[in-house]
């Protein structure tokens, strides 16, 4: 289990590569926490640090957005914030994704966890205060 306390924004990068490093073999990563806890933002700094060029921004309508790492390896980015039940997640595909050896990042795995590969790291986003605590593990 990986623990990073941050007392800064400015820190997410620290906890973006702590992230890879911890977990190199692994693509899919679920992040937890509750709305406004940073999700996306730390989503972002991932993809910076895996060399994204482009604008990441929340896929909360469409649902995922792809991106290309500096590696030329695809990213996507999934919010199922929206969805209202777990047909629509199969409707889109998402095995095509889940599986398909890219990245993955997925903001309210909650509202899919039962579609989960076995293989995924749970990222714990939580406030405290002024602090973000962030946690990993493979779930």
């Amino acid at each position: 289990m990986l623990q990073v306390e941050l007392h800064k924004i400015s820190e997410l990068h620290i906890a973006a590569k702590k992230i890879l490093e911890n977990f190199p073999e692994n693509k899919i990563f679920a992040f937890y926490g509750q709305m406004g806890a940073g999700k996306t933002t730390f989503i972002k700094i991932i993809c910076e640090t895996l060399g994204v060029k482009e604008i990441v921004s929340s896929p909360t309508f469409s649902l995922v957005n792809e991106y290309i790492s500096a590696k030329d390896q695809k990213i996507y980015h999934f919010d199922f914030y929206r969805i209202n039940n777990i047909s629509e997640a199969y409707d889109m595909g998402y095995e095509e994704y889940f599986y398909s050896n890219s990245f993955c990042f997925i903001e309210w795995p909650e509202k899919i966890v039962e579609l989960l590969p076995d293989n995924f790291v749970k990222v714990n986003i939580s406030l405290e205060g002024e602090k973000r605590k962030i946690s990993a593990i493979l779930g």
